[in-house]
């Protein structure tokens, strides 16, 4: 079966084809036409199974006719399959599109391809605060998962008055693990250590200390000293450039009530000045010092960085609350140079710094859930999320609720303790996702963007039968 819908006149010509299951096939066909005109003529085709996510690989090329009058087809984003294969095997590009149908007039909205988040001009700077108290292996050990989260650069932070004896073994290992290195001290002895073992990066050196660059192959970071004095980092960076040495400047940002207004003008000026310096911002002063969720802080500092061209930051991920800080700095840095790349604002681009709220929580209406339960005929429960409470509904009844406690007494798995463990856990998930306007998909984990860690699935594979599902009978 399937529904056409032909593109304007003197518009593109492409020709689309969505495949899907038999259970969505009237409300994507729905969707589609309520769409109004697009660049390309599309086709709904429904593949033969009941669950578009079912479809695999072999059922598509079983089931799709033959000759094929498309020019691009477009999968449920749960589809497993491998599309390279698929696409050469039909001849026609395959993609997938996004996992919920809800978002497929954003999909359509960006011309039909998701949003290239590869890309970032910023470099990461990710500091060991306590690198003399660890062992060059422990050092190792903490430069490779920061490495994976994003950064570009270990800094290796000496701490006041802290003997740091390992310093030249640690730059030596860090370099010979393939790491770029930065070591971070206010003692110009220690700086000086760091760069006689190869040190890349030295922070943070002054017009006073400038003479550790001469002496070595090492780039510094320069600051102001005292640290609100723009003109002394002027002088630095004009001493700096006279010896034709490469240079980073931080006018250095202050945390909040404690010069944080005066510091961002101090960004601002400098990149007046100096239109063509590098700069670095070190985020740890906001990130660190301020009570709060530290992906909307660091947004908005990146945010800064990318309409000042400010392309090195210094990151530091110590309290419990910036655990993920160094990934949100990645994923930061990506949205806002795909959002400045396209002329756009930094919205609609899901670099998953949206961790409590979303911005589409809730996939369908009170009245398109009330449809779908009055069609189902079998005791499978099936929960959702609304504007209004939970549902759980299957052919027995339909319930809405804001708590999942409310719901208990209309649940029948007296017996099943598998699958009353199963109901219980989806529906305190759906309780949550309601209470913080998160979007809540059964069977799927709640999406916390950067906030947690993120498994990379097989999409060329259907996962692995779980522990809920009964013997003969498709579980709810």
């Amino acid at each position: 079966m399937g529904a056409t819908a032909e593109a304007k006149p003197g518009t593109m010509t492409e020709r689309v084809l969505l495949l899907t299951g038999h259970y969505a096939y009237p409300r994507l066909v729905k969707l589609m036409s309520g769409l109004g005109p697009l660049p390309f003529a599309w086709r709904v085709h429904d593949i033969g199974v009941k669950v578009a996510a079912l479809m695999t690989e072999a059922i598509i090329l079983r089931r799709l006719p033959r000759p094929l009058d498309a020019d691009r087809v477009i999968l449920p984003g749960r589809c497993r399959a491998d599309l390279a294969s698929l696409s050469k095997e039909i001849g026609v590009t395959c993609e997938r599109g996004p996992d919920e149908m809800a978002d497929l007039s954003a999909f359509f909205g960006r011309g039909g391809r998701k949003v290239n988040l590869s890309e970032h001009e910023i470099r990461i700077f990710s500091e060991i605060v306590d690198a003399s108290g660890l062992s060059p292996a422990a050092i190792l050990a903490r430069a490779a998962a920061m490495r994976d989260a994003g950064a570009d650069v270990i800094d290796l932070g000496c701490l006041p008055d802290t003997p740091f004896p390992h310093l030249e073994d640690s730059v030596r290992a860090l370099k010979g693990a393939g790491h770029a290195v930065s070591v971070d001290s206010a003692n110009a002895q220690e700086l000086e250590r760091g760069a006689s073992a190869g040190a890349d990066f030295l922070l943070s050196l002054t017009e006073a200390s400038l003479d550790i660059a001469r002496k070595y192959p090492v780039t510094p970071v320069l600051i102001p000293q005292p640290h609100t004095d723009l003109a002394s980092l002027g002088r630095a960076a004009q001493a700096a450039a006279a010896e034709d040495i490469s240079c980073i400047l931080d006018p250095v940002l202050d945390p909040i009530h404690f010069g944080f207004a005066e510091s961002l003008a101090r960004y601002v000026e400098t990149r007046r000045m100096m239109p063509e310096a590098q700069m670095m911002m070190g985020t740890g002063n906001l990130t660190e010092l301020t009570e709060a969720d530290s992906s909307g802080v660091t947004a908005l500092l990146l945010g800064l960085c990318s309409e000042l061209s400010i392309r090195n930051v210094l990151v530091v991920q110590v309290s419990p609350h910036t655990r993920r800080t160094l990934a949100e700095h990645d994923a930061a840095r990506r949205l806002m140079y795909a959002a400045r790349k396209e002329a756009a604002l930094p919205k609609g681009y899901g670099a998953g710094l949206n961790q409590v709220h979303d911005v589409k929580p809730f996939l369908s209406t009170l009245a398109e859930i009330e449809e779908r339960a009055k069609e189902v005929s079998d005791s499978n429960y099936r929960i959702e999320v609304a504007a209004d409470g939970i549902h759980l509904y299957n052919r027995a009844g339909h319930h809405v609720a804001r708590e999942a406690m409310a719901l208990y007494p209309h649940l029948v798995v007296a017996g099943d303790d598998a699958h009353a463990f199963y109901l219980g856990a989806e529906l305190a998930k759906a309780e949550i996702a309601f209470a913080l306007g998160k979007r809540y998909i059964q069977d799927e984990p709640l999406d916390f963007g950067v906030a947690t860690e993120r498994v990379e699935e097989d999409l060329t594979r259907l996962r692995a039968i779980g522990h809920t599902l009964r013997a003969g009978k498709a579980e709810s």
